[in-house]
């Protein structure tokens, strides 16, 4: 589709200011950067520079169809999990014991494949934090949410992550995704043991009247917002069935039935907003910022990557990328700072052009275990940074919140990527697509 196109590398320097943006100006200007308007005014100047400067070399058409295919779709279905989400409220408060704790993370990791990363990570992470409230510790247990829920939990079916559900529309059928139950497996075991450890010592640091406030400050748990389920699986169903696999008519970009699946999901956010009783979302203390920074942040980062996307495909050949390892950590490294949806689709070209040999296994048109190892890469590497995927913006705006200090961008890398995450990755790596 763009192939006859130019693309310079210069042209990536407006997505390099946007990712330096959001990577610094909490740092320096943290009381300007934490209004949402002021991320508008910056995203939409950056915006309009980059399209006008990009449609000057023939690239607007391509921003056009990411807008339009990949953004839309990927808002869509992030504020319908929200708004569904956030009209379920599970209320109470039990003590944050660690293994407490690790249990709650450790039941978002599997609800993760069912609900979405981001369905779980809105239904589990206030009440998260109301059974933490008491804790004087407790950014590390975020940190770990977000890993786990927000990112690692989705792997075994196309609904857990987007990059998944885009490969799952090229050809990858549903129920292959769970072939990669092992390394869904054992990064999970891997990092809720490492956060059993940590929450246990932290846990042993908190004063005496917090962790005696944290064991008589308690309320039965209970569900409100019921109904929710039920649009929670109608969202579920959208995602499943509205697309061409189902609907062939679906396939054409021009067919006026090709946004099918988001005016349902358009629909489902309207019955959910208007059926459920305002205190649930009241108490849930459901406010639109979380789900605003998200949208406004990502349009301009889909936006000025178009240029970076455009020539990872035109240099395919120079990458020199044909073993499973190298598409792991490669199209983990672009995970972790570009979107991981379409990070995923450009390696899936990659490897659509590489030759393969008879007799080869392939799934939706590439050898089984490239198609695995970019899947893997672009659903774990999504957690290495905030803007790897969409959720973990919204759990870090939620948790400040309710007045958790968060890590800023570097210091999340700093603190707990380098030392935490990539040690996990790295073993998976060495374990099921060695050298």
């Amino acid at each position: 589709m763009h192939g006859e196109i130019n693309v310079e590398l210069w042209m990536v320097i407006p997505f390099a200011i946007m990712l330096l943006t959001i990577a610094i100006a909490p740092l320096v200007a943290e009381h300007i950067w934490e209004k949402n308007r002021n991320k508008l005014i910056f995203t939409v100047v950056i915006s309009v520079v980059t399209v006008a400067l990009l449609s000057s070399f023939g690239l607007g058409g391509a921003i056009v169809h990411n807008i339009l295919y990949d953004y839309i779709p990927f808002v869509m279905l992030l504020l319908a999990l929200f708004v569904v989400t956030g009209g379920i409220r599970i209320s109470g408060d039990i003590a944050a014991t660690p293994i407490v704790n690790t249990f709650i993370l450790g039941a978002g990791f599997v609800m993760a494949s069912v609900m979405g990363t981001t369905g779980a990570a809105m239904l589990l992470i206030r009440p998260l934090l109301q059974i933490n409230q008491q804790r004087t510790h407790k950014v590390h247990t975020v940190l770990f949410f977000i890993a786990l829920v927000a990112n690692c939990g989705g792997l075994l079916t196309p609904l857990g992550d987007p990059p998944l559900f885009l490969l799952y529309l090229r050809g990858a059928s549903f129920a292959w995704f769970s072939s990669m139950f092992p390394q869904w497996l054992t990064v999970g075991a891997l990092l809720l043991g490492l956060y059993m450890v940590i929450d246990r010592y932290y846990y042993a640091k908190e004063p005496a009247e917090a962790k005696l406030r944290d064991k008589t400050e308690q309320e039965p748990l209970r569900v409100q917002g019921m109904r929710n389920i039920l649009y929670l699986g109608m969202v579920i169903a959208a995602v499943l069935f509205l697309n061409k696999n189902y609907i062939p008519a679906m396939e054409n970009m021009h067919s006026p039935i090709y946004f099918l699946r988001e005016i349902a999901l358009a629909a489902i956010i309207l019955l959910s907003w208007f059926t459920t009783h305002r205190q649930i979302r009241t108490d849930n203390h459901f406010t639109w910022e979380p789900i605003s920074e998200v949208a406004i942040l990502f349009v301009g980062i889909f936006i000025t990557m178009t240029p970076a996307m455009l020539y990872l495909r035109a240099n395919a050949e120079l990458l020199g990328l044909s073993e499973p390892w190298q598409f792991f950590y490669s199209t983990g490294a672009l995970s972790s700072f570009l979107d991981n949806a379409p990070t995923a689709v450009a390696f899936y070209e990659v490897a659509m052009g590489l030759p393969t040999a008879e007799g080869v296994d392939l799934v939706a048109g590439i050898p089984a275990i490239l198609l695995q190892a970019i899947s893997l890469g672009a659903v774990f590497f999504g957690a290495m940074t905030y803007i790897g995927n969409g959720p973990n913006f919204m759990v870090k705006a939620i948790a400040e919140q309710e007045g958790i200090k968060m890590p800023s961008f570097f210091g999340y890398i700093f603190k707990f990527t380098l030392i935490v995450l990539l040690p996990v990755y790295i073993i998976v790596q060495l374990v099921f697509l060695p050298f």
